[in-house]
């Protein structure tokens, strides 16, 4: 597969689930990745993991400062880039009696403000041409309980692509989003809320899913391909949302 071939691409949280994936498939397809992880944790594990596969930058996508030094980092590197998967989110859900401004800010911090940012501040070193995919979420269009900050902050994401698409000139950046809907990776762990009631939101969710099962990280990554490569030449402000039916219904 050479569909990104000559390509560099920025995938942020592209250190485990849908980014991890999209970051392996991309390298398939010819481009030159670099991924971020937040935490020095997690950075340090996806450089003794993927170190030889991947350019890794430690980054907390909620501190403009760390993308300044992010953005630092690929211009003295590759001077430019032509692909940006806007991908690292959190996802906490809490019925709003129990939310804090704490609880609140986590999200917007990093899945409105953080997104936001890494696009403003990409927007100089892309290439004409350039493509960028914004990771929200299925969840957006749906009312769940317990899922009010959350669900904004994704609808938020929808938003900017629209807003974008109208201010940038096409030929310069070509903005859609990718909307996943349940998909098996390790955020469902970081919720926070108790294993035996995760267990029961899956559950639930499966029973009302026409695919009756997940999606796997692989398959985002397939659509994520689409929109990154010239496949979608003709998308602009789009929506895709791949999520085994559950929004569609």
């Amino acid at each position: 597969m050479d569909k990104l071939q000559g390509k560099v691409a920025l995938i942020t949280g592209g250190n485990s689930g849908i980014g991890l994936a999209t970051a392996k498939l991309f390298k398939e397809s010819g481009a030159k990745v670099i991924i971020t992880a937040r935490s020095a944790s997690t950075y340090q594990k996806a450089q003794a993991e993927y170190g030889n596969q991947f350019d890794i930058v430690q980054t907390d996508v909620s501190k403009p400062s760390e993308l300044d030094r992010l953005y630092d980092h690929i211009r003295a590197k590759y001077g430019k880039f032509d692909i940006l998967f806007a991908n690292a989110g959190i996802a906490m859900f809490r019925p709003t009696s129990d939310s804090d401004e704490s609880f609140f800010d986590a999200q917007f911090d990093t899945n409105v403000k953080g997104l936001y940012y890494t696009v403003a501040k990409a927007l100089p070193l892309l290439n004409p041409g350039s493509t960028v995919v914004l990771n929200s979420s299925t969840i957006k269009d749906k009312g769940i309980a317990g899922s009010s900050i959350y669900s904004a902050t994704k609808a938020a994401v929808r938003s900017f692509a629209r807003s974008w698409t109208a201010e940038i000139p096409v030929a310069h950046v070509r903005f859609n989003v990718l909307s996943p809907g349940l998909i098996d990776t390790p955020i469902y762990a970081k919720m926070g809320m108790p294993a035996e009631q995760t267990e029961a939101f899956s559950a639930g969710i499966k029973a009302n899913l026409p695919a009756r099962r997940f999606g796997s990280s692989e398959e985002i990554a397939k659509a994520a391909l689409f929109l990154a490569s010239s496949d979608s030449s003709f998308l602009c402000g789009s929506d895709i949302v791949a999520d085994g039916g559950f929004g569609q219904i």
